[in-house]
C-alpha cells in the first residue's frame, strides 16, 4: 500500500513501505488528498533509530484491521522529524499543548489545512494502564469529525492560536534585528549565574545534571569549556563541572567502551543503561568537546582519556556512519534485528559467562577484567549488562582493558549489527567537520606522530567536499540527501549556520582559504534568507499547513535541544565570520542574536548553553590568531601554542599573508623564510611575534 515511501530519501519512511497503511509522504498532494475524500488528517512522526516507533509500527501499522480502519477514514502521512524538524517542531508543540508532555512515536491529527484538533505519543494495541488502545483513539476521532465537526473546528482554532502566541513569544525573545548603531552593549554578568545555576543542577554522586533519564548536555558542555578557560568570575566552577561530567559520562554505559562513540541518553541516573540509538548530532558534538577538554583537563590521566575517547569517537564515525562520497549517516538503530525479531541493545550487551569465554579465549584473567565493570549497575531486565565501569581506572587497569577490548570486539563485530539510517542531513554534517577538524589538531598538539590527525582532517575533508559538492546547488543548501543525491525541503537555518561551522573549522585546521570561502557564502545567503522583516526564521519556506497550524506566526526559536538551535549556531558563525572579515555588520548582528541570552541563561542554562558560548567568546574580543609566513615549521609551533592558551574560543587564521583571501591575513607578513603570530581583537593587534613563549605570554596578558 505504501509504495509513495518506497524511495524516500529516509530510511524511517522507506521502513514503512511494506506497511498495510496508504501512507504518504509530508506534502501538499496528501492534504489535498484530505480535501478531496472529506476526512481528517493521521499524522505520525517518528525516526529511524527510534525503539518505540518500530514497537507501534509492529503492533499497529503492520495489523490489517488498523490499516484498513485508518485508509478508509483518514489519509495518513508518515514523518522522519530528523529530515522534517519544521514539522516536528509544529506538531511537537501541538501534542504538549494537548497532553502535557511529548515524544516518538508522536500521533497527530489534523484537518485537512493542516491544524492540528488531537493528538499523543505512543498508543498501544489494547487498552493499557489507563491508555486508550490505538484503535479506540482511530474510532473517537472518526467518530467526532463526523459528529461533532463544530468541536472539531473549535478545537483546531484553540490550539492554533495556542501554538501563535508560543510563536509571538520567540519574536519578542529574539527580539526585531535592528542592527542600528545604538545596539545595547553585551553584559556577560548572567554567565556567571548561569554557572551557578548549572552547579545546582549537578548531580553530586553520578555526575552530569539532573535525574534519570540522562543526557549527555552538548551545548551547555561547549559553554562550561569556553567560559572556564576564560578568567571571569566563576571560570574554575564551570571547568570543574564540565570535566567531572565528561570524565563521568567516558566512564559509562553511555559510551561505548570497546569501539567508541556514544548512546543517545541513558535510562539511569548512573550512566549505566542507554536507549541504544546513536546519533550524529550527539557524536559531533561529544568528540569535539573531548578535543577540547584534552587542553585543559586538570590531570595527565584525564587530558589522555580525553584524546583516546575523542580519537575512538571519530573512528566510529568513520567506520559505522561514514557513506560513499565522503557524508556521513543520521544515525544507528536502538534495535537489532536478532532471529527475525527486534532486540533493544542486543549488540553490545553481555552475559558474564558471554564474557569471561571471550576473555578467558584471549588468554587474559578474566576474573580480574570483570573487576573493572559494574555489572550490576549496568543490568537489564532480560539480565544482560552494559559495559559500565562508573569509576576512574588506573593506569594499569587502563592497559588491562585495552588489551581487553580487542578480544570483545572482535565477538561483537561477528553479532548482528543495527540497522543504520543513512540519509544525510547537512547541518549535523558540518558538527561533524568541526568535530574532526579540532580532534584531528587536538591529536596532533599533544604529539601524535601524524598519522592519525591526518586520517582525522582528510574525513573532515572530504565530508566537507560532499557538503559542497551534493547539498549546495545554486546557491540553496539541501538539507538532506541520500544516495549522493539532494532531495527534499531546502536546509533549515541549522544547517546553513552548521555548514558554516564546519567549514570555518576546517579552515582553521588547515588553512585552505578554499573552506573559508565556503563559509562565507553560506553566511551571506542565511542572512538573506532567514531574516524576514527584521525577524528570524527557522526555515526559508514554510508550507501552507504549518502557516495554519500555529496561526500564520512564524519565529526561530532560540533553545537549544539535544544538537544546537539554529538561532545560536548563526550567531556562532556570524561571531566567526566578523573576527575573519572585520565586519562591523555581522558583529552587531551576532550581537542582537544573543540578547536574549540575558533573559535565559540563569533560569534554562541547558537550554542555552550554544548562545551561551557565543556570548562568551564575543565577550573575550573574540580573540584572533593569525599566523603568517613561509617557514611552516615555525607557523605550526605558534599555531600549536596559540591553540594551547587560547582555549576553544580563539579564531585562528593560518596562511602565507599578503593577498589573502581572509581579511584577517591580509597585511599581516613575516620575514622571508620565516614566520609570526599577531593576536588581535577587532582586527587590531599587538606586537607581533614570532617565538611560541611571547605568544603565551601574550594570551596571559589578555586574560589578566
Amino acid at each position: 500500500m505504501a509504495e509513495r515511501l518506497r524511495n524516500q530519501a529516509s530510511a524511517y519512511l522507506r521502513q514503512h513501505a511494506d506497511n498495510p497503511v496508504d501512507w504518504w509522504p509530508f506534502g501538499e498532494e496528501a492534504f489535498a488528498e484530505a480535501r478531496r475524500r472529506n476526512v481528517p488528517v493521521f499524522i505520525s512522526v517518528g525516526y529511524a533509530a527510534c525503539h518505540w516507533c518500530h514497537v507501534m509500527a509492529h503492533e499497529s501499522f503492520e495489523d490489517a484491521g488498523v490499516a484498513h480502519y485508518l485508509n478508509e477514514r483518514f489519509v495518513s502521512i508518515k514523518v522522519d522529524r530528523e529530515e522534517r524538524p519544521d514539522v516536528d517542531a509544529v506538531y511537537m508543540a501541538a501534542t504538549q499543548a494537548l497532553t502535557g508532555q511529548g515524544g516518538w512515536p508522536m500521533s497527530v491529527f489534523t484537518l485537512p489545512d493542516g491544524r492540528t484538533f488531537y493528538a499523543g505519543t505512543y498508543f498501544p494495541p489494547r487498552q493499557l494502564h489507563g491508555l486508550p488502545s490505538f484503535r479506540q483513539v482511530l474510532e473517537a476521532v472518526s467518530s467526532a469529525w463526523r459528529d461533532r465537526p463544530d468541536e472539531v473546528e473549535a478545537s483546531a482554532a484553540q490550539i492554533a492560536a495556542h501554538l501563535a502566541s508560543a510563536q509571538d513569544g520567540n519574536r519578542r525573545l529574539i527580539g526585531t534585528l535592528e542592527l542600528a548603531a545604538g545596539t545595547q552593549p553585551l553584559s556577560g554578568d548572567v554567565l556567571e549565574a548561569a554557572v551557578g545555576a548549572v552547579a545546582e543542577q549537578e548531580d553530586s554522586r553520578f555526575g552530569g545534571l539532573g535525574e534519570a533519564p540522562k543526557f549527555p548536555p552538548s551545548p551547555l558542555l561547549r559553554f562550561l569549556l569556553v567560559y572556564g578557560a576564560g578568567g571571569r568570575p566563576g571560570a574554575g566552577a564551570a571547568a570543574a563541572i564540565a570535566g567531572r561530567t565528561l570524565e563521568t559520562m567516558a566512564r559509562s554505559g553511555l559510551y561505548d567502551q570497546l569501539e567508541g562513540g556514544f548512546a543517545r541518553y541513558t535510562v539511569d541516573r548512573a550512566w549505566a543503561v542507554p536507549h541504544f540509538e546513536k546519533m550524529l548530532y550527539d557524536n559531533a558534538q561529544l568528540l569535539r568537546l573531548y578535543a577540547h577538554w584534552s587542553r585543559s583537563a586538570a590531570t595527565a590521566d584525564q587530558r589522555q582519556l580525553a584524546l583516546r575517547v575523542s580519537a575512538d569517537t571519530a573512528h566510529w564515525l568513520a567506520k559505522r556512519l561514514r557513506v560513499d562520497g565522503g557524508g556521513f549517516a543520521s544515525s544507528l538503530d536502538a534495535d537489532t534485528l536478532v532471529g527475525g525479531k527486534r532486540e533493544e541493545g542486543a549488540t553490545y550487551v553481555w552475559t558474564p559467562a558471554e564474557l569471561r569465554t571471550v576473555l578467558a579465549g584471549a588468554g587474559l584473567d578474566a576474573d580480574l577484567v570483570l573487576s573493572l565493570l559494574d555489572l550490576d549497575t549496568g543490568r537489564m531486565e532480560d539480565g544482560k549488562s552494559t559495559l559500565h565501569f562508573g569509576r576512574s581506572l588506573e593506569p594499569e587497569e587502563e592497559q588491562l582493558w585495552q588489551s581487553a577490548r580487542d578480544a570483545l570486539l572482535a565477538v561483537r563485530d561477528r553479532r548482528p549489527q543495527p540497522e543504520r539510517d543513512d540519509k544525510v542531513v547537512a547541518g549535523w554534517n558540518g558538527l561533524a567537520v568541526a568535530g574532526l577538524a579540532d580532534a584531528a589538531l587536538a591529536l596532533a598538539d599533544a604529539g601524535d606522530p601524524g598519522e592519525k590527525a591526518a586520517e582525522l582532517l582528510d574525513l573532515a575533508r572530504d565530508a566537507a567536499g560532499y557538503l559542497l559538492r551534493v547539498h549546495h546547488r545554486d546557491g540553496v543548501l539541501v538539507r538532506v540527501s541520500h544516495a549522493g543525491a539532494a532531495s527534499g525541503i531546502e536546509g533549515l537555518l541549522e544547517d546553513y549556520a552548521g555548514a558554516a561551522e564546519g567549514l570555518f573549522a576546517l579552515f582553521a585546521a588547515t588553512g585552505e582559504e578554499q573552506w573559508y570561502l565556503a563559509g562565507e557564502e553560506l553566511v551571506l545567503a542565511a542572512e538573506q534568507r532567514f531574516i524576514v522583516d527584521g525577524v528570524l526564521q527557522d526555515s526559508a519556506v514554510r508550507t501552507d499547513q504549518l502557516a495554519a497550524a500555529q496561526g500564520a506566526l512564524s519565529a526561530a526559536d532560540p533553545m537549544d535541544g539535544p544538537a544546537p538551535s539554529g538561532t545560536a549556531l548563526f550567531a556562532g558563525v556570524l561571531v566567526t565570520y566578523a573576527a575573519y572579515s572585520g565586519s562591523s555588520r555581522h558583529r552587531a548582528l551576532a550581537e542582537a542574536l544573543l540578547a536574549h541570552v540575558q533573559l535565559v541563561a540563569a533560569r534554562a542554562p541547558r537550554a542555552g548553553g550554544w548562545a551561551m558560548s557565543v556570548l562568551a567568546q564575543a565577550l573575550d574580543g573574540p580573540r584572533e590568531l593569525a599566523v603568517t609566513g613561509s617557514d611552516r615549521t615555525l607557523a605550526g609551533q605558534l599555531l600549536r601554542a596559540g591553540r594551547a592558551a587560547g582555549g576553544p574560543a580563539v579564531v585562528v587564521a593560518g596562511g602565507p599573508g599578503g593577498e589573502s583571501a581572509v581579511p584577517l591575513l591580509r597585511g599581516r607578513s613575516a620575514p622571508e623564510g620565516g614566520a609570526l603570530a599577531y593576536l588581535c581583537r577587532g582586527m587590531v593587534c599587538s606586537r607581533p611575534v614570532s617565538d611560541p613563549l611571547e605568544l603565551a605570554a601574550q594570551f596571559r596578558a589578555a586574560d589578566a
